[in-house]
């Protein structure tokens, strides 16, 4: 149980870390992805406001002084020739940012007068009609006008045509324009920032990974010692259980048996018959409690052998026929046959045991077990009616399983249970690597489904 404690704890610990983390090293490449994604329409509608070109964004200062006009008028003039943007190699002058593009957008970007020179792009113009007018590859190397056209006819087939739109193609994005009812398309190279988007993303995985691996091993480590309070509470608590009943067994075989003599002497009468009614029960319950104790050891070997699951719940249930007939209810017992389990018997016998036993005692007239397969699993399944006064609500009644749980306590007297009984079945499933759950349907009715 400690072991399963721990693993639990590891298990949200790092599940709990492993989300926080995806969410931070998501959110940085999403931002990192968006950024170079802006950056790159930057360029594409800076090259687009420009007619096509990247525009020429240095500044020259050039001071001249002229030493012959200096010596002719006896004094000195100096003439400062200042241009902010300088015609561009393909010959468009005057040229302007974007409409909306201020310096501070073009610093923000990280476009400088040195982004021309490493600004990687081929333009195509598209007739209306879809015919090449115009191709220009003067700015990369790697693109042929051949494959320049090939790019431009294959956006201009898949319908992107027009101004305004822009994707990725391959290592290029691009943009078009509309230019006097043609359509121009931009190829902005951008395998570089592709590439580091990549190599960030997959830096940043194996960093997580390597992380995790190492926040695993201190939880690991640290949780032996967080845990290890409840571990000792834990271990004194089995050894109270046990303890304490082999202490209440020898008492209660005294007064077994002196109750014993007194009925052989005196006679049977109710006080010798409720004396041992409630030694019985005592004794029944010492004996579940030792028995949840040694079930929530790990270290507990089950007698595993094959036998014949069928004959087992027949066996087991027949008997609970004569006891639903003496309380005026029905038990109706469906089972297939040649079903065989690979188990322990004793403690399977006895899951259906205890499961039939409740249906008895709860149920307000009707009883049903069924064992069937459904694939590789067996299914057992206990129904039974229950009165208005049980107090079970529609839906999973998995609580029915925690230890001393009373859905009315009233019952206490009424049934002579100590609402232990579906723990001990809980945990037999439990250890075969079963399931087991309870559903009520309408509220008069339980049932209870284990697979194996």
């Amino acid at each position: 149980m400690l072991k399963k404690l721990r693993r639990k704890f590891v298990a949200i610990a790092m599940i709990s870390i492993s989300i926080v983390l995806i969410a931070i090293v998501g959110t940085i490449n999403i931002a990192n992805y968006i950024s170079t994604n802006n950056s790159l329409d930057a360029r594409l509608e800076l090259i687009a406001g420009n007619g096509g070109t990247f525009p020429d964004l240095s500044v020259k200062e050039q001071d001249m002084l002229d030493d012959t006009r200096e010596s002719q008028v006896s004094g000195t003039e100096e003439s400062t020739e200042k241009t902010a943007l300088q015609e561009p190699p393909s010959g468009t002058g005057n040229v302007k940012p974007p409409e909306g593009m201020r310096q501070e957008d073009l610093n923000r970007h990280g476009i400088s007068p040195e982004s021309q020179f490493d600004t990687r792009y081929f333009t195509v113009t598209l007739s209306s009609a879809g015919d090449v007018e115009k191709i220009d590859t003067g700015k990369i190397a790697t693109i042929s006008s051949k494959t320049a056209a090939e790019y431009a006819s294959e956006l201009w087939t898949d319908g992107t045509y027009g101004g305004g739109k822009s994707g990725f193609t391959d290592n290029f994005k691009y943009m078009t324009v509309d230019k006097d009812g043609s359509t121009m398309y931009i190829f902005l190279n951008c395998q570089r920032e592709l590439s580091t988007i990549k190599a960030y993303i997959w830096a940043s995985i194996g960093i997580s990974m390597l992380g995790l691996i190492v926040v695993f091993l201190m939880i690991y480590f640290f949780s032996g010692k967080i845990l290890k309070p409840v571990s000792e509470s834990y271990e004194k608590q089995k050894r109270f259980i046990t303890d304490a009943s082999h202490e209440i067994k020898t008492p209660l075989t005294i007064i077994d048996a002196n109750t014993e003599v007194i009925e052989m002497m005196e006679g049977e009468n109710e006080w010798t018959k409720s004396t041992r009614k409630q030694v019985a029960r005592l004794t029944s319950l010492t004996e579940k409690l030792v028995f949840l104790s040694r079930m929530d050891e790990e270290s507990t070997k089950l007698m595993m052998s094959e036998f014949s699951l069928s004959d087992a719940v027949l066996d087991t249930a027949e008997p609970f026929k004569a006891v639903a007939q003496a309380k005026y209810k029905k038990l109706e017992i469906n089972v297939d046959e040649g079903i065989s389990y690979v188990g322990d018997e004793k403690n399977i016998r006895q899951l259906i045991s205890i499961l039939l036993d409740n249906a008895m005692k709860y149920s307000e007239s009707s009883i049903s077990i069924t064992l069937k397969t459904s694939g590789r699993n067996r299914m057992i399944t206990v129904w039974n009616t229950v009165d208005e006064s049980a107090n079970i609500k529609k839906g999973r009644q998995d609580i029915l399983f925690e230890r001393f749980y009373r859905a009315d306590p009233s019952h206490n007297s009424k049934t002579g249970g100590f609402g232990i009984g579906l723990s001990a079945a809980y945990a037999i499933v439990r250890a075969h690597k079963g399931r087991i759950s309870a559903w009520s349907e309408d509220g008069r009715s339980i049932e209870f489904m284990i697979v194996l």
